[in-house]
């Protein structure tokens, strides 16, 4: 039998905290060679695109996930539908049976989130209390929400191209989160003021340049997931410390595409990826005054990790619809 899971199943089952552990615990396998390395197809589409994911991973036993995302961003304005819409099959790695379709949405914002707050974990400086988001949609929400149980925030800047979003952004993370959230109107004054920032945008021009953000700031460069986005310019890339999730995945579609294609860095200046600092194999941060640059582009092993705790979590509590695919 099949699970389904809704992407309500999944938002009750899958706890923040949950994920972040799971995820973290991907990137530490992956950092001590115990992990395969994902894969990934993109096909654009008119004002959009699909990408698929797929990655296997040991967790007590074998799992093997494929998502399929639906990536369109101007989907909420035009049609009053999410930016993000799909589905993941997750199945048993040892037999191929397939044991869970749900939603990959809710998945993918949740897994997002979980590793940013990982590589804060890691990367971000101990004394780091005040975040800016750049891009107050889903995505920001759950940056923030995941940033907060590895870091106590006093204060957190919103930015957003559309102001009435991060004016609704701060409003309603303020209450949610109980930090002092702010709209950030000038976004260069926010960065001087933080020690992290976020960026989670379909931005495809750099929107945070070299001489804007201050010694020691810890950056997320999460919305570059295809090799058209851009938040970062080149040359802050370069005069900064280099982390990526996957080195060949970042180097092909993420900001560390943009600054390899244009000479200002090449694979080789990339300090680490991200699970060899977890596991100890390279160094992370090595003094407060780095500017630290995460390159997130989503891996595959993120998906396996988290939808394999939503799926367990779902066995235990009898949660989902239970189908025979093969009836």
């Amino acid at each position: 039998m099949t699970l389904l899971l809704t992407r309500a199943d999944v938002a009750d089952l899958l706890s923040m905290e949950a994920c972040i552990e799971a995820v973290e615990h991907a990137f530490r396998l992956h950092g001590e060679g115990r992990a395969d390395p994902p894969g990934i197809l993109s096909v654009h589409a008119t004002d959009g695109g699909f990408h698929i994911k797929a990655g296997i991973l040991e967790l007590g036993r074998p799992y093997f996930a494929a998502k399929t995302n639906a990536n369109f961003p101007a989907n909420p304005a035009r049609f009053g539908l999410p930016t993000i819409q799909g589905v993941l099959l997750l199945a048993d790695a040892e037999r191929g049976t397939p044991l869970a379709l749900m939603d990959s949405a809710e998945i993918t914002a949740i897994r997002t989130g979980a590793a940013t707050a990982v590589a804060a974990r890691h990367l971000a400086r101990v004394d780091a209390t005040v975040v800016t988001v750049c891009g107050c949609g889903r995505q920001g929400r759950e940056q923030l929400r995941a940033l907060t149980t590895v870091r106590p925030f006093t204060r957190a800047y919103a930015f957003d191209q559309d102001p009435a979003r991060a004016i609704r952004f701060a409003e309603e993370m303020s209450s949610a989160l109980g930090i002092d959230v702010r709209v950030a109107e000038d976004l260069d004054l926010a960065l001087r003021a933080s020690d992290i920032c976020v960026t989670c945008t379909p931005s495809r021009k750099p929107i945070l340049r070299q001489g804007a953000v201050g010694a020691g700031t810890f950056i997320a460069a999460v919305g570059a997931d295809n090799e058209s986005k851009q938040e970062l310019e080149p040359a802050l890339m370069a005069a900064s410390v280099v982390v990526v999730d996957m080195l060949e995945q970042a180097a092909t579609i993420g900001d560390l595409h943009h600054a390899i294609a244009c000479g200002a860095l090449t694979p080789g200046d990339v300090r680490a990826e991200l699970g060899q600092v977890i596991a100890g194999r390279r160094p992370g941060r090595q003094s407060d005054d780095e500017i630290v640059i995460f390159d997130s582009t989503g891996v595959a092993l993120e998906d396996v990790a988290a939808a394999a705790a939503a799926y367990e979590r779902a066995v235990r509590a009898g949660r989902g619809l239970q189908v025979d695919l093969a009836a």
